[in-house]
């Protein structure tokens, strides 16, 4: 069994998520960063961290990564072509929208007062809009990203697009919101988020 440490609001959804979609037991425990639950087994006091077979994971892509290839699920088998190609596009998100979101939120609020740039928001949203566009040509027809099959890179869009609304960055991509919103409606997701 498994243990996830970090609350929802946090990108601790992405492996509760994952976890919801695999059908597996586990526990989670809705601790924020920092906090002696987190920092007795993970020294960043970073969430989310998972704890698997008494030893801590930490990190929400690396967490995806393990559990996705622990179950032979939302991945491609390591050595392939595919599972490349889906690492490239998970990195191109990581780098792409999750960095770019992550730095307007250090910026604006999570930073000491004298250290905060409000200004830096408004660029950083007309890059990310433009990230996001040429994620979202990605999709075509297919409904994910790698075409018929649903991997850990569609958990981390979903959750950067969901990020982004309420960051208040603009979502204008049409084909980007419904495929959001199409796996938003996902009960994997629907449970993740109620917790």
């Amino acid at each position: 069994m498994y243990t996830l440490i970090g609350t929802v609001k946090s990108r601790a959804v992405r492996p509760l998520w994952l976890l919801e979609e695999l059908g597996v037991d586990f526990e989670h425990i809705a601790a924020n960063p920092h906090t002696e639950q987190v920092t007795a087994v993970s020294p960043s006091g970073k969430i989310p961290v998972l704890i698997a077979e008494g030893r801590a994971i930490a990190d929400s892509t690396a967490i995806l990564t393990f559990l996705a290839d622990r179950h032979g699920s939302f991945t491609f088998p390591a050595g392939t072509l595919e599972r490349a190609e889906q690492d490239s596009l998970t990195h191109r998100v990581l780098d792409e929208l999750d960095s770019v979101l992550w730095t307007a939120a250090r910026y604006s609020f999570i930073l000491p007062e004298e250290m905060r740039v409000p200004a830096i928001k408004e660029p950083l949203k007309i890059e990310f809009a433009a990230s996001l566009a040429r994620l979202s040509e990605r999709l075509g027809d297919g409904p994910f990203l790698m075409g018929e099959t649903m991997t850990i890179a569609d958990i981390i869009a979903v959750h950067c697009g969901s990020w982004a609304v309420t960051a208040k960055f603009p979502l204008e991509d049409r084909r980007f919101r419904d495929y959001m919103d199409r796996l938003r409606d996902r009960p994997a997701f629907q449970r993740a988020a109620a917790r």
